[in-house]
């Protein structure tokens, strides 16, 4: 007779008190998922209820009266503009990398796919710094750009750019 080859047909061996090498004690899996909702609680949880209950502190029509304020309806207005910009970005530059990259060999497929790679890795302060050193006054590009009255930094460019070119980069689907 055969050895068994699957969970599913070691299951259906009877055998006095042998453990399936894939399982653990009910307490450990018991452990492991408390241990794993704490985790989530504290740190999805919490903070969620921590971010509402700041914004419903004075009252719910402060909440509403504030988000009509000048400051808040800007950045309102540059979110809505930078997703309209960003979304069918990715979108396109996702699909057409998905499909190239499993599709076809090609040189260059794993420079693609470190760039893909690079925003997961990258922290947002640093490329925020890049786009500074790339685009300021003081910057690589920034003589030329002032010198042909173009204002990156700070402006409505800078958000759209920003968040597209990393977001681009790790919209990958494979």
């Amino acid at each position: 007779m055969a050895e068994p080859a699957t969970v599913t047909e070691l299951r259906s061996i009877p055998q006095a008190g042998m453990r399936l090498p894939l399982t653990e004690p009910a307490h450990v899996r018991a452990a492991l998922i408390g241990l794993a909702l704490v985790f989530l609680a504290f740190f999805l949880v919490l903070p969620l209820v921590v971010v509402f209950v700041e914004a419903f502190r004075e009252g719910a029509r402060v909440y509403f009266a504030a988000l009509f304020e000048p400051e808040a309806r800007a950045a309102i207005r540059l979110t809505v503009l930078t997703a309209a910009i960003c979304v069918p970005l990715n979108t396109a530059f996702g699909l057409a990398a998905a499909w190239s990259i499993t599709k076809f060999q090609f040189r260059g497929k794993s420079l693609l796919l470190t760039l893909i790679d690079v925003p997961f890795s990258v922290s947002p302060v640093v490329a925020g710094l890049v786009y500074v050193l790339l685009f300021g006054l003081q910057g690589l590009f920034g003589p030329w750009l002032a010198a042909h009255g173009i204002k990156i930094i700070l402006r409505y460019p800078a958000s759209p750019l920003r968040r597209c070119s990393l977001r681009c980069l790790s919209s990958r689907a494979s």
